[in-house]
């Protein structure tokens, strides 16, 4: 399997073209490339059973996006028919434009949920937290608890809805819920304790190094003056172009001071590994590849905007336009697919951890 990091660059490529795109063609590429990695890779991970859940939730918003675009912009050439103009909000003309517009907008939403669920099918959480960074260990757990949430909710569920339908229940309405609701939520509540005296038992936070009351203040101060230093050289930027130049410089020095802070905080905590995971050429391959489609979607973006961007209204046309090298670099996120290790290679990678 990949490296966890090589793994978040891959969701970082994958995630902010979808964020950032609006073309339904590269966003199908997005998709296109998510549901390729998870089919390859997902399908034999004790998660990947949620996908169903993620895409079922995206293909729901997807169905809200056209008629809600539809019914609250009313722009558009193309008239498809209209509404009673007393009615509020949605009175007026309904456009082939806006109902194009929210399917483009619904599209985005599956595609960030597709390479969410193809991110949390494929990628080791246990390794995801290990790699967050020490002064953040806390919010570490607390990002891992939340990424693992729906889809450990969803494999109860189905647990759940399975052992009552062996028990002959059958659910036809909200009424017969109450069957699912108890045990799911007696069993979330269950999962909770049970994670807490694990992490009591394993010492969690037990390593960190007490801060003295002058310690302790200096780190606070520290901490704001970074943020002001950051947030007064963002003012000065944004408002004051001619002097952007001492801007950037305060901005500069603002992070930097913060990450004093922080690595001076990370000292405090003392972590110990039994066994860290190798990087391996193919991951290597996968984080360079992660790095061209994110710096080839920038430098698009900076140097021609109107190339990654599409609009159905007037002036604009109904056909997206479409880039083939784009296009190309955007399949490069298939790349784990590809690159994924091969039956007899995986086999020999468990029996040595055995």
């Amino acid at each position: 399997m990949f490296h966890t990091w090589a793994w978040v660059a891959w969701l970082l490529a994958a995630a902010v073209p979808a964020f950032l795109l609006d073309n339904p063609l590269y966003l199908a590429l997005i998709l296109g490339a998510a549901g390729l990695v998870y089919a390859v890779l997902g399908r034999s991970s004790p998660l990947g059973s949620s996908w169903g859940g993620f895409v079922r939730l995206g293909v729901l918003l997807f169905a809200l996006t056209i008629p809600f675009n539809a019914l609250s912009i009313h722009i558009g050439d193309i008239v498809l028919f209209r509404l009673p103009a007393s009615w509020p909000l949605v009175g007026g003309a309904i456009t082939l434009e806006a109902i194009i517009a929210g399917a483009v907008s619904g599209l985005s939403l599956l595609a960030i949920l597709v390479v969410f669920a193809a991110f949390n099918a494929a990628v080791d959480h246990y390794q995801l937290l290990r790699a967050t960074p020490a002064f953040l260990f806390q919010a570490g757990v607390v990002i891992s608890i939340a990424v693992t949430f729906v889809p450990q909710m969803v494999l109860s569920a189905r647990e759940i809805r399975e052992a009552q339908r062996i028990r002959g229940h059958r659910f036809r309405g909200l009424r017969d819920l109450l069957p699912l609701v108890m045990p799911l939520l007696a069993s979330s509540l269950e999962r909770a304790i049970q994670l807490a005296e694990t992490m009591e038992a394993r010492g969690f936070a037990s390593a960190v190094q007490p801060l003295s009351g002058r310690a302790a203040l200096a780190s606070q101060a520290g901490t704001l003056a970074g943020l002001l230093a950051l947030l007064a050289g963002l003012f000065v930027v944004t408002y004051f172009p001619q002097s952007g130049t001492w801007g950037w410089a305060v901005v500069g020095l603002g992070v930097a001071a913060l990450l004093v802070i922080f690595w001076l905080q990370g000292r405090r905590v003392h972590r110990s590994r039994y066994r860290r995971p190798r990087w391996q050429a193919r991951d290597t391959v996968l984080a360079a590849a992660s790095a061209i489609v994110l710096g080839a979607v920038a430098a698009v973006r900076l140097a021609a905007p109107g190339a990654l961007a599409y609009t159905p209204f007037p002036p604009g046309s109904l056909l997206p336009p479409f880039d083939p090298l784009t296009g190309s670099v955007l399949l490069l996120l298939a790349l784990p697919a590809l690159l994924a290790p091969r039956e007899d290679e995986g086999a020999a990678v468990r029996k040595e951890a055995s």
